[in-house]
């Protein structure tokens, strides 16, 4: 056979060996990833089927919340690219895997404590955020109640990240889908007041949620403790153990992770309040629109958490040829599904629409009338978001997370917020125009990130 032919087989060869790894190690980080966002997903089908209001404070509390679960979620992710390397140089020593795992848990444990200070005040932040007074109040005690998930939901991570690196992320979606069944059966007995529970409402709701977070951190503690494979490393052992050097390359690491989601989920936050200021029913819409998008948007980014892993592991083996292979595979992959998203928000809103809704209130004609528009729009940022979280997980393998971070900043608070804002109020478009803004800064974040790997990865 001709060298040129031998060359292409070879390289098809590995380019369907990587596709097969990715995919393997993805499929059950996807299927957690939206396990985890089905816990939110219902609270906001039940909160929406007490109505328009308890929607809409619920909404208000849980952006807010999430603007600082994301922001820990990003230092608790820093644990990911280490471990990969350290695996991808075959030096991943018992004891130094369990002292990344120990300081990521320490991080994330001193991250926690001002937040639940600041979370505490969630009904006065919305209200001087210019909110509706009872929306506020209510938002408040769903917050009050929910908050203390989220310590335990960090450390999920973080041993997610752990069972990841070592490519047996399983243990970490079946856990996750316990927690689906068991804060789905709180929710309806705590807001609704079934199975012999007072009806708490928005309270109930904050509550299920946070004990099923609780249950999911312990079961994985269990997992960890008592499998063969990951019980030898010990990872509790000796806790309170110092590792400086390692905490402050965490943080470095950790802190611009933490920046970019952050930009990004509080761009949408910042949505959510305008749209506030709006009327309500957008507000509802918007909540609709945003869960749905949110959903699909699992999927790639559990790509880009694999991403993670392989382009970190080749990097530690100092493959650069592998990484660039792994990186580039997740980003087509992970854009191809969210092109086939976009086809199906645009052509089939009302059905996805009509789930979150009860037909026999009068006010969610409105409100479903919105949401579809929301979703058509929707569907360009669907592709675009493939696009971006795809590589900046493939960055973040090299522990590039600085740029990406301010590139994050500007495309969704300098460029594409404002934008949206100008067509909302300048133009009249209202929601509307806030949703093409929000696509618009999404897709120059996406050209930005993938220009960065393309020259990052010696493409």
């Amino acid at each position: 056979m001709p060298t040129g032919l031998v060359i292409a087989a070879s390289a098809r060869g590995a380019i369907t060996t990587e596709l097969r790894s990715t995919l393997s190690l993805a499929w059950p980080i996807v299927l957690t990833n939206v396990a985890q966002m089905a816990i939110t997903t219902t609270d906001v089908v039940m909160l929406g089927w007490l109505g328009a209001d308890a929607l809409a404070a619920g909404t208000l509390g849980v952006n807010l919340y999430y603007a600082f679960l994301v922001s820990g979620i990003g230092v608790a992710v820093a644990t990911s690219p280490m471990l990969a390397q350290a695996v991808g140089r075959k030096l991943h020593t018992l004891r130094d895997l369990r002292r990344t795992v120990r300081q990521g848990l320490w991080l994330t444990l001193g991250f926690s404590l001002p937040v639940w200070a600041i979370l505490w005040h969630t009904g006065s932040i919305l209200a001087a955020m210019g909110q509706e007074a009872h929306l506020a109040e209510a938002a408040g005690v769903y917050v009050r109640a929910l908050m203390w998930g989220l310590l335990p939901v960090f450390w999920f991570t973080v041993l997610r990240c752990f069972i990841g690196a070592r490519e047996r992320p399983q243990a970490a979606l079946h856990v996750t889908v316990f927690g689906i069944v068991l804060n789905a059966v709180l929710n309806w007995a705590l807001i609704f007041g079934n199975l012999g529970a007072p009806a708490l409402g928005l309270l109930g709701a904050g509550i299920a949620s946070a004990l099923a977070q609780i249950a999911m951190l312990l079961a994985l503690i269990g997992v960890v403790v008592l499998d063969r494979d990951f019980r030898r490393h010990r990872l509790f052992g000796r806790f309170w153990r110092a590792d400086w050097p390692r905490l402050r390359e965490l943080w470095r690491i950790g802190l611009p992770i933490a920046g970019a989601m952050l930009f990004e989920v509080t761009v949408f936050n910042a949505a959510v309040f305008i749209m506030g200021l709006i009327d309500a029913a957008q507000l509802a819409a918007h909540a609709i629109a945003i869960q749905i998008a949110a959903i699909t948007f699992m999927v790639p980014m559990g790509i880009a958490q694999a991403a993670t892993v392989r382009v970190g592991f080749f990097a530690g083996a100092a493959d650069p040829a592998g990484a660039r292979r792994a990186g580039w595979i997740a980003i087509v992959t992970g854009t191809g599904f969210m092109a086939a998203m976009a086809a199906v928000l645009i052509s089939a809103p009302g059905p996805l629409v009509r789930l979150f809704l009860d037909p026999a209130d009068p006010a969610s004609a409105v409100v479903a009338m919105h949401a579809a528009g929301f979703l058509a729009v929707a569907g360009f940022f669907q592709l675009v978001d493939g696009a971006q979280v795809t590589a900046a997980g493939a960055l973040r393998g090299l522990k590039d997370t600085r740029v990406p971070a301010l590139y994050a900043g500007f495309g969704y608070w300098i460029a594409g917020l404002p934008f949206g804002v100008w067509l909302a109020f300048g133009l009249g478009l209202e929601g509307l125009g806030i949703w093409i803004g929000l696509a618009a800064g999404i897709g120059i974040v996406a050209v930005l990130m993938t220009l960065r790997w393309s020259r990052r990865s010696g493409t």
